[in-house]
């Protein structure tokens, strides 16, 4: 069996994707297996991008991209079981007025009645202490919370990778401990993309991304010191401010 037909994890072969006449990725090969991934690397490394080419809303120019054995570019209809992303912004993401209506929208979509998706959407946010919430305004919201709406919204639709593009960036820090909780609970296999590396840190995985290469690939502790001592070698590089 090929890693691209095994059923058990995520596979990019031989990827190469092109925005306008940028290279993101030049023949990217990865297979993502551990149940918790970190991805890390400075902005423009490519992290969103890979999301987007494991989720289908990128198609790569060459090579392939498969999700437990399914090609994504081939398979489209049947990713909405399989991945789940979490956008950076909230707003990019959000589609319903209320809270309750958001999260019973992934239900819907994949055949639940109207009245059940809400129900079951109710008691999801029962059961987390935020049955206020249901029938808010997502527009009364603060930008952390929003974004707290969008990770509950995949998981009670419960694909089986949740790919979570900077989940902490609007967070205070009791939401950022909220949320690292959630995650720690969550039953999917994660990958996870952040600049606040004390989140991933312990992670079995993390993968830095340089410039669409992998600079670091291997257990959490290891690869986030190498790639901290690397920023602080290139600020130590530059000229003093002018004070």
């Amino acid at each position: 069996m090929t890693v691209a037909s095994d059923a058990s994890c995520v596979a990019l072969d031989g990827v190469t994707l092109l925005r306008g006449t940028t290279t993101v990725f030049d023949r990217l090969s990865l297979t993502l297996g551990e149940r918790r991934i970190g991805l890390i690397g400075d902005n423009g490394a490519g992290k969103s991008s890979l999301f987007r080419l494991l989720c289908g809303l990128d198609a790569p120019q060459s090579g392939t991209v498969h999700v437990y054995g399914r090609d994504v570019r081939r398979e489209r209809g049947a990713l909405p079981a399989l991945v789940g992303l979490m956008f950076q912004n909230p707003d990019d993401q959000i589609i319903y007025p209320t809270v309750v209506e958001e999260l019973a929208f992934g239900l819907t979509a994949r055949g639940t009645a109207r009245r059940e998706a809400r129900e079951r959407a109710r008691d999801f946010l029962g059961a987390r202490g935020l049955s206020e919430w249901a029938d808010r305004p997502v527009g009364s919201l603060s930008q952390g919370q929003r974004q707290r709406v969008c990770l509950l919204a995949l998981l009670i639709s419960a694909p089986r990778l949740l790919l979570l593009d900077e989940p902490y960036a609007s967070l205070d820090l009791p939401g950022q401990s909220l949320l690292a909780a959630e995650l720690a609970a969550a039953a999917q296999q994660l990958v996870v993309s952040t600049h606040l590396l004390d989140h991933v840190r312990d992670f079995e995985r993390v993968i830095w991304l340089d410039a669409g290469r992998v600079r670091a690939d291997g257990h959490g502790p290891g690869v986030c010191a190498a790639y901290e001592a690397d920023v602080r070698g290139r600020l130590a590089e530059r000229p003093p401010l002018p004070y």
